[in-house]
């Protein structure tokens, strides 16, 4: 017998697609972080993260939009904003009660890309 996957432990598309639409609930209420996505196309923002983490997670699903770094070229993050965003992940995970190993590999898949999200259009690195 096969042990399941990250991405079948938190519910195949449609439960990692739940808890994404928390996280961005999450993201829209939040003071610091909300100004970020004033004039996003949210929906689409929800269905490139649901297919990140889906892939992330082991799923069939596949992440096709714009490289992470590229993506995110436009907007001031700050190593606190990345923080605070994980926290919401985090906060989001608990909601759906994704067991701590399965919630640490989800915030752990989005932190790896803590680089790209903080790149700015003048920096070098890749």
């Amino acid at each position: 017998m096969t042990e399941e996957t990250l991405y079948e432990r938190l519910g195949g598309h449609e439960g990692i697609r739940s808890v994404v639409d928390d996280f961005y609930d999450r993201l829209l209420d939040d003071d610091v972080l909300g100004p970020f996505f004033a004039d996003a196309d949210m929906e689409t923002l929800r269905r490139t993260q649901t297919d990140f983490l889906c892939e992330k997670a082991g799923g069939p699903e596949t992440y096709d939009a714009a490289p992470v770094r590229e993506a995110h070229l436009h907007v001031p993050f700050t190593p606190d904003h990345i923080q605070r965003a994980l926290e919401l992940l985090d906060e989001s995970l608990a909601e759906f009660d994704v067991p701590e190993r399965d919630a640490e590999a989800v915030v752990q898949a989005v932190a790896e890309y803590e680089q790209e999200l903080l790149a700015r259009p003048d920096s070098t690195d890749r």
